[in-house]
């Protein structure tokens, strides 16, 4: 995917940079199946109506996208790319030849449609976008979507662009390098998927205004002193006049905020 900076026409597209999108599958029958609703979250109370979660609200509606995160055995058959706007990364709709029903995984960067994909616990034939044990994998592979045990599902390494890094292996364990830089021991028959996740360059793209966010559902945020009294502590004309806190009172700038067990 490039990425494409807009003509400066309006203040909003001035710095505004997004990844074309005209490759993926825009609609398809198919992917029907495996849409299903959910309930808008606005961030206020049901019964009184008071905003209960802050930053929340508004937003264009979403359909929930379905995506196998299991670890069962697959020979499947990538049918199209899919952007689901749930999630920063892209998604595959596969043909499973075993049981001939459709189903979506995270889209594997540089796997496109026609490509085979396979997830088998005995799986030696290594090739992108295949998913297997961590004792078959050789040590320093680059891996995603990696779960904690063989009957766990995908937990780490979802994000788009992310990938870890198998560095070291045991006759029981191994150790992966995360996104975060962070080594964890995981165990030898948790499953991962190699290759890198989809969308590698959305860390690049620029929103450019502010009507963006609003889109996706993300309200303003504003600093306490800028607030009236009743709103937050640092409220008011005046400027300080108290130590940093939260909108709750509570001490905020490496303030401890555990209580002491008594003895």
């Amino acid at each position: 995917m490039k990425l494409k900076k807009l003509n400066p026409v309006t203040n909003g597209t001035r710095h505004q940079i997004n990844i074309q999108k005209n490759l993926l599958s825009k609609s398809n029958r198919i992917f029907k199946i495996s849409l299903k609703g959910i309930k808008r979250c606005y961030g206020r109370s049901n019964t009184t109506g008071r905003i209960t979660v802050r930053h929340k609200g508004s937003g264009c509606k979403k359909l929930f996208r379905i995506i196998n995160f299991q670890n069962s055995k697959i020979l499947g058959l990538v049918v199209a790319i899919h952007y689901d706007p749930m999630r920063n990364a892209f998604i595959s709709l596969n043909y499973n030849l075993i049981t001939k029903t459709f189903y979506n995984t995270l889209s594997v960067n540089s796997v496109y449609p026609g490509s085979l994909l396979s997830c088998d616990q005995q799986n030696l034939d290594l090739r992108l976008g295949y998913r297997t044990t961590l004792q078959n994998i050789p040590t320093g592979s680059i891996i995603n979507s990696l779960a904690t045990n063989k009957n766990k599902i995908t937990k780490y390494i979802r994000s788009a662009g992310t990938f870890g890094q198998l560095i070291q292996k045991d006759l029981s364990t191994c150790k992966i390098k995360l996104p975060s830089g962070k080594i964890t021991e995981f165990s030898i028959n948790a499953f991962a998927t190699l290759g890198v996740i989809s969308n590698l360059q959305h860390n690049l793209t620029t929103i450019g205004k502010a009507g963006k966010n609003r889109l996706l559902g993300i309200r303003p945020t504003v600093r306490g002193i800028a607030m009236n009294p009743v709103d937050h502590p640092h409220g008011g004309r005046t400027n300080g006049g108290r130590p940093s806190v939260t909108p709750w009172g509570i001490p905020t700038k490496g303030q401890p905020t555990v209580l002491k067990r008594k003895k």
